[in-house]
């Protein structure tokens, strides 16, 4: 992909990571999908091929440099590669002497979040359209019956943004069941 002017010329036509190496690439720093030049990192071959390797080592200590940087981008995929090589000693040193602002240290760190599972009492992963079984029985608030223990509930569905719930259909009515109350069946 050839570069733009306006991201070229942004580092007088140098990799914005190692700049010492001609900007070749465009790169967007995720989680952003806007391919604007405010989120984008003009690179090099060379540091485009190490961020893709997942390179770790000596190779970054250019960034000791890049992320003093003024452009957002730039110091959030800066402060991105400097944690992912946090068990070296001199990456540790450069995070430790940086206090870049509180939105930039989230957007580096974006790229190690893991989103949050559903899971059952076992550690099992749950998906939408899962059966379960409950693992003991539950008394059913709102309702004249209590679900045995064994009781199958077929396709359930995530509650979103609580995953320690789900909900599922005992005798034609649905009901919200707590996760640590189920098995993947």
């Amino acid at each position: 992909m050839a570069i733009s002017t306006k991201l070229s010329e942004r580092n007088q036509g140098l990799c914005e990571l190692c700049n010492s190496n001609p900007a070749t690439h465009e790169y967007l720093v995720s989680p952003r999908t806007e391919a604007v030049l405010e989120n984008q990192v003009a690179l090099c071959d060379s540091c485009l091929e190490k961020i893709n390797g997942q390179e770790k080592g000596d190779y970054w200590r250019c960034l000791e440099g890049s992320i003093w940087n003024p452009e957002p981008s730039v110091q959030a995929l800066s402060y991105r590669l400097l944690h992912n090589c946090r068990s070296e000693e001199w990456a540790e040193d450069v995070l430790n002497s940086v206090e870049p602002d509180e939105h930039i240290i989230q957007w580096g760190l974006s790229a190690f979040e893991v989103a949050d599972r559903h899971k059952d009492a076992f550690g099992n992963d749950l998906e939408n359209g899962d059966n379960v079984v409950l693992t003991q029985a539950l008394n059913v608030k709102g309702t004249s019956f209590s679900a045995a223990k064994g009781t199958v509930v077929k396709r359930i569905r995530l509650v979103s943004g609580n995953t320690e719930q789900i909900e599922g259909k005992i005798n034609d009515q649905t009901i919200v069941i707590l996760t640590k109350y189920v098995k993947k069946g």
